[in-house]
């Protein structure tokens, strides 16, 4: 599988050492938000905890606004491709470490959906949310279909 655009879907880059597969994608309708988004908001980035507040529900904050550590993992780079300035717009995607153990096999596509989501994830005043879709991964890191 290629990394990139692909199809209208954004596919993430592989960062976990020893891996070929990605782990995460954004739906056509995801990148579009995302890129509405980084122009209203500059850099973004995804956080996915599983943890309080919206649940399993993937964050997406300004970049830097949430403070990552060694109790996380980088699951992916979302290449929205260059901004109007010419500027590479990647969108790192984190999940704690915690949750990656429960979701180690697991592909993640990122979706939009109607709906209030957190207010601390950037899309709530937009009246939609993100919302993770997923998938096994076979033993190889491919997708299981």
């Amino acid at each position: 599988m290629s990394f990139g655009i692909v199809d209208g879907r954004v596919v993430a880059s592989v960062t976990i050492a020893g891996e070929g597969s990605p782990r995460v994608e954004l739906t056509p309708a995801a990148s579009a938000l995302l890129a509405r988004l980084w122009a209203q908001h500059g850099p973004l980035m995804f956080h996915q905890s599983g943890g309080c507040c919206d649940g399993s529900a993937p964050m997406c904050y300004p970049a830097g606004d949430f403070a990552t550590s060694d109790a996380d993992v980088l699951l992916g780079e979302l290449d929205l491709g260059p901004g109007g300035d010419g500027e590479p717009r990647i969108a790192p995607f984190w999940m704690s470490t915690e949750q990656f153990a429960y979701w180690r096999h697991t592909y993640l596509t990122v979706d939009v959906v109607p709906g209030r989501g957190s207010g601390f994830s950037v899309e709530a005043p937009e009246g939609v949310r993100f919302l993770i879709r997923s998938r096994l991964m076979e033993p190889t890191g491919a997708c299981a279909t």
